[in-house]
């Protein structure tokens, strides 16, 4: 027979445990939020989150600051990652200056195809774009993203 105060004990950490991981199942999957700064700010933002394998993945890439950004190429400095910082993809882009303005967006699709033609498998990847303002800070912000099965 097990104690009644025992019994309350596991039953009170079993509904906890499964309330925690709920909310922290919630806070992980969360899409970045859009907030405008005053100054140089730069952020990216999918469509979601969780993606099954093969399924496209929108990407909006916006000047979130004050001032114009400078980019190297076409790509808006995009690039997709393994967590580990191996860049898997890195879309196809001419070699000219682009620029967006405050409150200006570009918009990216990526197939979840590797720049070598290979498919990504599932795990977790980021989104990574890089920038210098007018003033010279060198900005970069990525985003996780998870692919399933």
């Amino acid at each position: 027979m097990i104690p009644k105060g025992a019994a309350i004990f596991f039953i009170v950490g079993f509904v906890a445990a499964g309330l925690l991981g709920v909310y922290l199942s919630q806070v992980e999957n969360q899409i970045p939020t859009l907030v405008y700064v005053n100054g140089p700010s730069l952020t990216i933002i999918p469509d979601k989150i969780n993606y099954h394998s093969g399924e496209s993945i929108h990407i909006r890439i916006i000047n979130s600051g004050t001032v114009q950004l400078t980019f190297a190429d076409s790509s808006y400095g995009l690039k997709i990652a393994q967590l580990d910082g191996t860049v898997i993809y890195v879309p196809v882009s001419v070699k000219v200056v682009s620029k967006l303005e405050p409150k200006e967006e570009k918009d990216f699709v990526w197939d979840q195809i590797k720049s070598d033609g290979s498919k990504t498998y599932q795990g977790r990847y980021k989104i990574i774009s890089s920038t210098y303002s007018d003033f010279g800070d060198v900005l970069q912000k990525s985003v996780t993203i998870n692919i399933l099965k």
